[in-house]
């Protein structure tokens, strides 16, 4: 009698489930049958073992039901998080998709800088051209008026302006010189960078756009290996002292060079004290390296023509590769010294 209350707590773990209501059935079935240990011909203490067992069985399934409903929580959580994931992934493709779309504009930005650089430069050129044409119509027509070629009639004048314009174009197209330059960049000459001074800096040979420098139109130095020589386009070097080191277009023995400035008449600020004065010349051999061979010492003068040649002082024993211009001195300016072109002659080493 004493194990017949237990058995009831036991079986009241059950219910609120199919499996506890099943099982309370049951026991309620083994339970109510009679007392007498013999009626079925099975003991007391079997029933009571059989009940025990069936309970422990609906308790393992049970607990097995459990798992099932904790495993399957998992598998959702699982799901929940490779949902989140992906959301993830998708936000930062179109967050990376919104960063590249600056960097196109970025890219677009900078080729319309450099075409308006382009367009810039042309526009300075042309400039200088149309002034450099004003300065000689001027000259040639104060000229004209000394040597009294104005003439009374219409015809007259129109043939005076034509020999004029034609007088112009010739001064524009010709070369006092008359001797190969193999300083010539478009011939194949160009500046050693190692071997030359750093350019000057001047913060207002640029241009600004909200503050911010997008266009700096200082020359380089091969700008003194090229022809067109007009105001401000000359590669200057900080203070009055500096050097260039030319590779020249072709092996030569040198004889002469040639050191060209603009005139005072057509200068901006109507002086031209950053031109050089005193110079020197050597010849370097084959590597292009070393100090080299003094060839001469020599003065621009800038009250004389603007294109000054210079017959060397010095003979090389051969043929030479490069050549190295010193700048000893300028005419006055503090700041800086321009160069406007540089010229070597002689002849080449084939020909020797």
């Amino acid at each position: 009698m004493s194990g017949r209350p237990q058995l009831r707590r036991g079986v009241g773990l059950f219910r609120g489930s199919p499996e506890g209501a099943c099982c309370s059935a049951s026991f309620q079935g083994l339970l109510s049958e009679p007392e007498n240990p013999e009626a079925h011909g099975i003991p007391r203490s079997w029933k009571i073992t059989l009940g025990i067992t069936f309970t422990l069985i609906f308790l393992l399934i049970g607990l097995r039901n459990q798992q099932w409903l904790q495993e399957a929580e998992f598998s959702q959580t699982s799901r929940q998080l490779y949902a989140a994931v992906a959301e993830f992934g998708s936000r930062l493709y179109n967050y990376q998709a919104r960063l590249r779309m600056p960097k196109e504009h970025l890219e677009l930005l900078k080729k319309e800088s450099q075409t308006l650089e382009n367009n810039f430069r042309e526009i300075l050129f042309l400039i200088e051209q149309i002034n450099a044409l004003k300065v000689l119509l001027r000259e040639l027509q104060e000229g004209a008026h000394n040597r009294s070629w104005r003439a009374a009639q219409d015809q007259d004048g129109a043939a005076e302006m034509s020999h004029l314009v034609n007088y112009v174009l010739k001064k524009l197209r010709e070369d006092q010189v008359e001797m190969a330059d193999y300083a010539l960049k478009s011939a194949g000459a160009s500046i050693i960078e190692s071997g030359t001074s750093e350019s000057y800096k001047n913060d207002k040979a640029k241009l600004y756009w909200h503050g911010i420098g997008f266009l700096n139109y200082e020359m380089p130095p091969d700008v003194i290996l090229q022809p067109d020589v007009h105001p401000g386009k000359c590669w200057a070097f900080p203070g009055s002292q500096g050097h260039a080191l030319i590779k020249l277009a072709r092996k030569i023995v040198p004889s002469a060079v040639t050191l060209e400035h603009i005139s005072e008449k057509v200068s901006p600020s109507g002086n031209i004290s950053s031109a050089p004065k005193e110079f020197s010349v050597y010849g370097v051999m084959k590597k292009c390296e070393g100090e080299g061979i003094f060839l001469g010492q020599f003065i621009y003068n800038k009250t004389e023509t603007t294109v000054q040649t210079f017959e060397l002082q010095h003979e090389v024993p051969e043929s030479i590769s490069c050549v190295k211009l010193k700048v000893l001195s300028n005419w006055g300016h503090p700041q800086y010294t321009c160069l406007y072109r540089f010229r070597v002659h002689g002849t080449p080493s084939d020909h020797t």
